[in-house]
């Protein structure tokens, strides 16, 4: 038998989740690009490693995606993408969060939590990144052999296109991101 809850949090509430990563990402500031990534690997092998809870599993490849985004240099991202995008896995860098995660069941709520609010937060970029990696992967497959000729070449095209969809989204201001920066 399972139990469905639905949680909705206030913006007092909300308030509190970017209280936590405010005080995440001024720890977070004193460590390199390298180490932020790192400890965050490090935390999402642990949440692998545990028994997660479903509603915490399937968020955990969202959080990776945005690893491979900063990580990958073919996709050559800008410099306040990749601070914003580092700035939001710093919470999963600090060794003591808001619930501790050996509580079975609960110990990973904040996680998931906070998580979903950085996939919220940073779903443009998410979409993007996948946008591109579609394209890539279709191109590797239609061009053979020959991808890796000219591969910057033909990527560029594409990179540049879904960047300025990104930013004409963002500029639209249809979506308040939820820690406070404006889309």
């Amino acid at each position: 038998m399972s139990l469905s809850i639905t949680i909705e949090l206030s913006d007092s509430d909300l308030d509190h989740f970017r209280d936590a990563m405010k005080t995440a990402s001024e720890n977070a500031s004193k460590l390199s690009d390298q180490e932020i990534l790192a400890k965050a690997e490090q935390a999402i092998a642990e949440m692998e490693q545990a028994k997660l809870p479903e509603f915490v599993a399937e968020r955990v490849d969202s959080l990776e995606a945005l690893m491979a985004a900063v990580k990958d240099e073919e996709w050559q991202m800008p410099e306040e993408e990749k601070r914003d995008i580092l700035t939001s896995l710093a919470y999963f860098t600090e060794p003591e969060d808001m619930v501790p995660d050996h509580i079975p069941g609960l110990g990973y709520l904040d996680d998931a939590i906070m998580i979903e609010l950085v996939i919220q937060d940073m779903s443009l970029d998410l979409s993007a990144y996948q946008e591109f990696c579609s394209f890539r992967s279709t191109e590797e497959n239609r061009r053979g052999a020959e991808a890796k000729v000219d591969r910057e070449s033909w990527l560029a095209g594409t990179r540049s296109q879904i960047r300025s969809n990104l930013r004409k989204k963002r500029s639209s201001g249809v979506r308040r991101r939820v820690f406070g920066r404006i889309m």
